[in-house]
């Protein structure tokens, strides 16, 4: 039985051809079609027997990677894998005749190719070039090139870093018109949206969304152009954790700033502080988004509006803290008049009382003194009574300033600092409120459509 069967398949691959028939070669094909290099026929012109026919060309674009995309430069750089398929006239051979080779690869520069190009690209090329093409029986010619396009793309970075970037591909013949060569894309905007989603590698910071195909002739030179529309939304995350934050979180310091007392400077320089901190952050915000924009970026308006709002918290400041050295003044100013006052009186009674001491035995600040100045009167110590006279104007000082530092009772502040104290009430409640409605009107322009 063994034996038979294979007396019976023998016939069979001799019908069907054996790979090691001599005959049966890629060679033995391509000398059929007498195809070589110096043969100028396949090389130079464009592969019809009659010039006035089109040559259709059909495209197909897989987009395998997003590798970047830089804001400042305006440039999208994708890692896509072009097919395109066309009919060469001269080529034809029967595959029953070469034992069933239907199709053979070729050197890239053996055949013509129809002349593309992508009107966004900025750079040439930086993939190696396909080294081959695949030829079939028919004549139909397949060629397949990876390439990491460095294109040109309009960004719309209004709503930055919650956009959403269209960058278009757009094929089209660098010296042939539609008389000559049809462009025709082979899939549709479904398909071709389909196969990048099961063909891509990596999309950096973005999250691919769809990539739309549309087929045209150009009015103005009346060229075929094929358009690959490629739709990406950025990933916030980073910006939202490295940017948007920590700006939010200055603006939740200077709200905190209000509880610093404002006697003294640490208010304002902290407030300084926190102002310089957010002008750094815009500084960073300057060199990611690009200079030429129609519109202000929203995230823009975030931090101007922010340093705005912190900008007039410090300026509030400023005049809280001029209206209570104001009122300080004046409270100083009262004091001395009112101790250049009352010294001759007192002076008068102490000569009454014949000593030198009298001008510091009536202040009410220093009746704990009495006994050791009536000492000093018995004793006529004209040492001991200086002495006692600085003690009392330290003690003077001391009173004054412990009032200022503890603010005194409501009764006993002056008409300026009840004024700043109001002031810094009602600033308070406007600054909470403008806070509120700014981000409030900024989350409600980010998230619309």
């Amino acid at each position: 039985m063994v034996m038979f069967a294979a007396l019976i398949l023998i016939p069979i691959l001799s019908v069907g051809g054996n790979v090691s028939d001599p005959a049966c070669s890629y060679q033995d094909v391509l000398d059929h079609l007498n195809l070589t290099k110096s043969n100028e026929l396949y090389i130079m012109a464009r592969p019809v027997r009659n010039y006035k026919q089109r040559t259709t060309v059909s495209l197909e674009v897989h987009l395998y990677a997003i590798l970047d995309v830089v804001e400042k430069d305006q440039k999208f750089i994708p890692y896509v894998f072009t097919v395109t398929r066309w009919h060469n006239e001269y080529i034809s051979w029967d595959p029953e005749e070469f034992c069933g080779i239907d199709n053979v690869f070729l050197p890239a520069e053996v055949l013509w190719k129809p002349d593309l190009t992508i009107t966004e690209r900025m750079e040439r090329n930086k993939a190696p070039p396909t080294p081959y093409l695949a030829i079939g029986a028919n004549g139909n010619v397949e060629f397949i090139n990876d390439q990491i396009l460095v294109s040109t793309c309009r960004m719309h970075i209004y709503k930055f870093p919650f956009d959403i970037q269209r960058c278009n591909l757009t094929y089209r013949s660098i010296i042939h018109p539609s008389k000559a060569i049809r462009l025709q894309p082979r899939e549709n905007s479904r398909q071709a949206t389909k196969q990048a989603h099961e063909v891509m590698r990596t999309q950096y910071e973005w999250v691919f969304l769809n990539m739309a195909v549309t087929a045209h002739t150009a009015a103005a030179d009346d060229f075929d152009e094929i358009v690959y529309t490629i739709t990406m939304s950025r990933k916030p995350i980073l910006y939202i954790v490295n940017f948007v934050l920590p700006v939010l979180f200055f603006l939740s310091l200077d709200l905190a700033s209000f509880l610093i007392s404002d006697r003294g400077g640490e208010k304002l320089s902290f407030k300084i502080t926190v102002l310089l901190a957010v002008t750094v952050m815009q500084l960073i915000l300057n060199e990611i988004l690009p200079s030429s924009t129609n519109r202000i970026p929203l995230i823009a308006l975030y931090c101007i509006g922010i340093f705005g709002l912190m900008l007039l918290s410090l300026l509030e400041t400023i005049c809280v803290m001029y209206l209570m050295e104001k009122d300080d003044k004046s409270h100083l100013n009262g004091d001395e008049n009112h101790g250049l006052n009352q010294q001759p009186n007192c002076r008068n009674e102490g000569m009454l009382l014949g000593n030198d001491c009298g001008g510091i035995c009536s202040t009410p600040a220093n009746e704990a003194l009495n006994a050791m100045l009536s000492g000093a009167r018995e004793s006529q110590s004209g040492v001991l009574c200086q002495t006692l006279e600085k003690l009392s104007d330290e003690l003077k000082a001391m009173e004054r300033t412990l009032r200022l530092l503890h603010g005194g009772q409501k009764e006993e502040l002056g008409y300026w600092s009840r004024l700043a104290r109001r002031v810094n009430r009602i600033f308070f409640i406007l600054y909470v409120t403008l806070v509120i409605v700014f981000l409030t009107l900024l989350f409600f322009a980010w998230t619309s459509d």
